[in-house]
């Protein structure tokens, strides 16, 4: 991610929840803004802890914008923390 802004913005999130090595798949998402993202790929997709609870991170695009999502999953709430233009 080049260009990158810093954020820590609280967002809701449409995820599929299944079986197999990656069982949680964030599909798409709402800003505070009100504007929808549609995830066209998952990238890199890691757990990683905050003090004492674990929280997921996953790196994602719509195709137009690189983002990462922080799921905590203890507080069951999800953040967006960075946003990228996307360059091929």
């Amino acid at each position: 991610m080049d260009d990158e802004l810093f954020l820590n913005e609280r967002i809701d999130v449409l995820a599929s929840f299944g079986e197999g090595v990656h069982p949680c798949k964030p599909l798409k998402f709402r800003r505070a803004s009100g504007r929808e993202v549609i995830v066209s790929e998952i990238g890199l997709r890691h757990p990683t802890t905050k003090g004492s609870r674990t929280v997921h991170i996953f790196d994602v695009t719509d195709g137009g914008a690189d983002y990462r999502l922080e799921f905590d999953s203890e507080r069951l709430t999800w953040t967006l923390t960075r946003e990228a233009d996307h360059y091929e």
